[in-house]
Formats: structure tokens, C-alpha cells, sequence
């Protein structure tokens, strides 16, 4: 009696998925709290008003989403050597499920149950802004990826394409990173927070310290505005500060915050 066929290993797929939930996270977080800056990650939490708190759990958050995407990775790329049939369009499918899942999850969850910011704050109809993120991001690509991740009709590939595909993700995914660290362009003004204790005369003296001319500040100093020269950003961190724009850290939001 010949014996059955053994079942193409589909764990990678499992990988794939984590790191199109990572992705997803990117592309809120780059899209809507830096381009567009229609929210923040607690931008309806009371006590979380202030752009120190919000910039922080910003921080947080992509922290956040770059554990999930380091996880992925390192999932698919163990994952490689199982590979017996072709990743092609049933890699594309296991990243856009969890891309949509990622969107799914955060409208339920941040949205609706337990209510910590909206797509669009400002709009009077803000409901109808997370049901059309909620379809076109999250339900559009997971029945999209579904249907590429349930074709099992494709011919067997090498090793070397499984390897080749896992580099591919992963180079995107540092790009994506790599992106959301570079200031925006042509911005010549720099936000710092300082930390909790500085007083304000310390926060004035990291200012004249390093040659830099203030735009604006908070009554209390703890947030300042100031122009200053690339190469100086970071002796702020050195002088008190928990967060520099423009300085690679942290990444993302912050250095595309308008103050």
C-alpha cells in the first residue's frame, strides 16, 4: 500500500502572520501619527494629555511593534528549511492577514471597547472613519490574503527562493524602521521632553548649551521647541532629556510631532 503524501509544513505561515500584524502596526503608526497626525496612540485616555505623555506611548507602541516584527522574522527565517511548497503568493497572503488582522484588532479593541483614540478626532462623524479603516485595511486584505494563503496549487520551490523571500520581508521591515527614524524633511526645528526633575533653569542651560535658539515652551519648560544644529541633538540626552525629535531617538512619531 503506498503511503500518503506528507502535508506541506505550513508553520511559516503562522510566522507570516505575525509579521503582517507588526506591519500593520508600522503603517498606523507612520501613516496616521506621523503624516497625517490625525491621532495618538492615548489620545482620548484622560491624564494623557500632555504631548510628553502621548509622545511616550508612542514610543512604546512602535517598540512594541518592532519585538512583534524581530519575532516574525526569526520565525520565518527557522521556518525556511520546512518549506516544500512554493512562498510566492502564499507569503503575500500570510502578511496581509495579519496586516489586516492588526487592523481588525485595533478598531475592536482601541476603538470601540475600550475607547483610547479614533482614526479622525476632529471629524464629526468619526464612527464612519474607523468602519472605512476597518474594511478597506482590515477586512479587504485578510479575505485578499486568505484566498492567496489557501492556494496550495503552486509547484515546490528550492531552498534558496524560501531564503531569498525571508531576506526580501526582512529587508522591507528594517526599511520600513530605518524610514520611520529619519526627521522629516526640511525641518529645521527640534521638540525635546525633558525628564521629570529637570527644573527649568537646567532645561535653559541644555538650550544655551548646545548653541540653540527656543521657539517655544511649556510653562514649565518640560517640553521646549528649540532650532538647533543636527550634529547637537543628542547632548540634550546628556543635559536631562527623556526625548529628542530628529536625534534617531526615539523613532517615528515624535520627531514628525508639530508642536
Amino acid at each position: 500500500m503506498p503511503k500518503p503524501m506528507p502535508k506541506p509544513n505550513r508553520s511559516w505561515s503562522r510566522w507570516g502572520i505575525v509579521l503582517g500584524f507588526a506591519l500593520g502596526g508600522f503603517f498606523d503608526g507612520i501613516l496616521l501619527h506621523q503624516i497625517l497626525q490625525w491621532h495618538h496612540l492615548l489620545s482620548l485616555v484622560p491624564g494623557v494629555e500632555t504631548i510628553r505623555g502621548q509622545v511616550l506611548w508612542d514610543g512604546y507602541f512602535h517598540a512594541l511593534m518592532y519585538v512583534i516584527a524581530v519575532v516574525g522574522l526569526w520565525g520565518l527565517w527557522r521556518a525556511r528549511t520546512q518549506v516544500q511548497e512554493q512562498w510566492g503568493r502564499a507569503l503575500i497572503g500570510a502578511l496581509l492577514i495579519g496586516f489586516g488582522l492588526w487592523h481588525i484588532v485595533d478598531s475592536v479593541l482601541s476603538h470601540w471597547l475600550l475607547g483610547i483614540h479614533r482614526i479622525k478626532l476632529d471629524s464629526p462623524n468619526p464612527l464612519m472613519w474607523d468602519l472605512i479603516w476597518f474594511t478597506v485595511f482590515g477586512l479587504v486584505p485578510l479575505i485578499v490574503g486568505w484566498l492567496l494563503l489557501r492556494n496550495r496549487g503552486a509547484p515546490p520551490a528550492r531552498m534558496g527562493g524560501a531564503t531569498m523571500a525571508v531576506l526580501l520581508v526582512g529587508l522591507a521591515t528594517a526599511g520600513l524602521g530605518a524610514w520611520s527614524l529619519r526627521p522629516p524633511p526640511g525641518q529645521k526645528y527640534t521638540t525635546v521632553v525633558f525628564a521629570p526633575g529637570v527644573r527649568p533653569a537646567d532645561a535653559m542651560n541644555a538650550i544655551v548649551a548646545a548653541d540653540a535658539r527656543l521657539a517655544w515652551a511649556d510653562p514649565k519648560m518640560a517640553v521646549v521647541v528649540v532650532e538647533v544644529d543636527a550634529d547637537k541633538r543628542m547632548s540634550f540626552y546628556r543635559r536631562g532629556a527623556l526625548l529628542v525629535g530628529g536625534s534617531g531617538l526615539p523613532s517615528g512619531c515624535f520627531s514628525w510631532s508639530r508642536a
